[in-house]
C-alpha cells in the first residue's frame, strides 16, 4: 500500500487537478490528472491517465454548488487510488505577500492571514482560497498545505523589488513580487538533471501562456522577472497588456469616465492579444489567422517578449541559456523562431529542424547561446512541497 497525494490548481472558473502515488516514502509518480472547466456555467470535467489516456469525462448542464464539484473531485481521486491512502491536498496560491516564502501547513491562523492578502490579489486569491474550506467540510481530518506562487522570486536583490513611489506603500507591501514561481522553479531543477553546467549559468526562462512571464535564474535563483505587483505586469499576455504607461489608465479615468472595476475588466479581460487583434487572445487562433490585426497582435507579442529578454539579460550581465516553457512556449514553434530571430545580436541560433519538432534542445550548434524547449510541470512542484511539509510536520 502507497500513500498519494492530490494537488489543486484552482481558477476563477477552471480546477487543474493531479494525483500523484508516493513510491518508497518519497518518489511521486503521476496516476492521473485532470481538469473541471466552466465551473460557474456548465462545468466540464476531463481526466487522463499518465500516459494521457482519457479515463474520465463529465458534464453538467448546470453548475453545481462548488463544495459538491470540490467534494466530487475528491472522492474521484479517491476511487483511483486502489488501496492506497490520500495523505494530503496541496494547493497553488498565487500570491503570499511579504511574509510567506515557504509552503506551509493550513491551519486557521494561515486561512485567516490569507484571507488578509486578497486586496494583493482580488481576482485571484479568492478562487484559489475557496477548494480549501471546500475540502476541510468535506473531509476535516484530511491535511492541506499551500504552496505560493510568489516564494521562489524571494531571492531578488532588494532593488529588483521596489516600485519608485513613496515608502510608506512599500511598507504596506506594494512591491515586485513576481508570478509563475512554481514553473520556474521545476525549470530550474530540470536544468540541473539535463544542462547542469548551464543550470549554474545565466539562464532567462519563458513562461508563455495565457498569462506570460519572463525569469533571470542565476544559479538556479530569480534574481529578476517581468511581472511585478500584480500578475498584469510585464510581456503580452492573452487578454493582458503587460507593462502600461500607468499615464494611460489616467487619460482612461479622465477622458473616459472609467472607475476601478471598468479598469479591472479592461486589463484583465479585454487587453493583450484579444484587444489588439479583436479576434482572440488564444495564440493559436491568431497564428492561424491571415486577419492583418491577428498577425500585428502576434508581431506586437514577439516584439515585447524579444524587448524583455533583451532588460534581464542587463540585470544578469550576460546570457548564456534561453529556455521557453508552457503552453506557447513548449507548443509554438513559430513564436520562438520570431523570438530568436530578434535575438540574433546575441549570437542566439536556432536547429530550424529540431524546433519544428518541438524537441527539447532547440539551438544551432553554433548558437552562442544554449536554446531549450521544456514542459512546465507546476503539478509535481505543488506535490513535493506537500510531500516535504508533511514529512516535516
Amino acid at each position: 500500500m502507497s500513500d498519494a497525494i492530490l494537488t489543486l490548481n484552482a481558477g476563477s472558473s477552471s480546477l487543474k487537478f493531479a494525483l500523484f502515488e508516493i513510491k518508497d516514502g518519497r518518489r511521486l509518480l503521476l496516476a492521473a490528472k485532470g481538469e473541471i472547466e466552466k465551473m460557474d456555467s456548465a462545468p466540464h470535467l476531463t481526466a487522463q491517465d499518465a500516459q494521457g489516456k482519457l479515463i474520465a469525462e463529465q458534464s453538467w448542464a448546470a453548475a453545481p454548488a462548488y463544495d459538491a464539484l470540490i467534494a466530487q473531485v475528491l472522492s474521484w481521486a479517491e476511487s483511483r487510488l486502489n488501496g492506497d491512502r490520500l495523505i494530503a491536498v496541496g494547493h497553488r496560491i498565487v500570491h503570499g505577500g511579504p511574509d510567506h516564502a515557504e509552503p506551509e501547513l493550513v491551519t486557521l491562523e494561515l486561512l485567516d492571514a490569507l484571507d488578509a492578502l486578497v486586496p494583493l490579489a482580488p481576482l485571484h486569491l479568492p478562487h484559489n482560497i475557496a477548494p480549501i474550506g471546500a475540502i476541510a467540510t468535506a473531509r476535516p481530518d484530511l491535511a492541506q498545505v499551500v504552496v505560493f506562487d510568489t516564494a521562489f522570486h524571494r531571492t531578488m536583490p532588494e532593488i529588483a523589488t521596489r516600485i519608485a513611489i513613496p515608502n510608506r506603500y512599500e511598507e504596506e507591501g506594494v512591491r515586485r513580487y513576481g508570478f509563475h514561481g512554481l514553473s520556474y522553479e521545476y525549470i530550474a531543477g530540470r536544468l540541473k538533471e539535463i544542462a547542469p553546467v548551464l543550470a549554474q549559468a545565466r539562464v532567462i526562462v519563458a513562461h508563455l501562456g495565457n498569462g506570460a512571464s519572463l525569469c533571470a535564474l542565476k544559479n538556479g535563483r530569480s534574481i529578476d522577472t517581468t511581472m511585478g505587483f500584480s500578475a498584469l505586469d510585464g510581456l503580452v499576455m492573452g487578454t493582458r497588456p503587460g507593462d502600461i504607461d500607468a499615464g494611460v489608465l489616467l487619460y482612461l479615468q479622465e477622458r473616459h469616465g472609467m472607475d476601478v472595476k471598468t479598469l479591472e475588466k479592461l486589463l484583465y479581460n479585454e487587453s493583450g492579444l484579444k484587444g489588439v487583434s479583436g479576434i482572440s487572445g488564444d495564440m493559436r487562433t491568431l497564428l492561424a489567422s491571415q486577419d492583418l490585426s491577428a498577425k500585428e497582435a502576434v508581431a506586437l507579442f514577439v516584439f515585447r517578449l524579444a524587448r524583455e529578454i533583451g532588460a534581464l539579460t542587463a540585470s544578469l550581465g550576460g546570457l548564456d541559456g534561453l529556455v521557453f516553457t508552457a503552453g506557447i512556449g513548449e507548443h509554438a514553434p513559430e513564436i520562438r523562431a520570431m523570438t530568436v530571430e530578434r535575438l540574433s545580436w546575441l549570437g542566439a541560433k536556432l536547429d530550424g529542424a529540431a524546433n519544428a519538432r518541438n524537441d527539447c534542445l532547440i539551438g544551432s550548434g553554433d548558437s552562442r547561446i544554449a536554446l531549450y524547449a521544456i514542459p512546465a510541470d507546476e503539478e509535481i512542484m505543488i506535490a513535493r512541497h506537500a510531500l516535504e511539509v508533511i514529512r516535516a510536520a
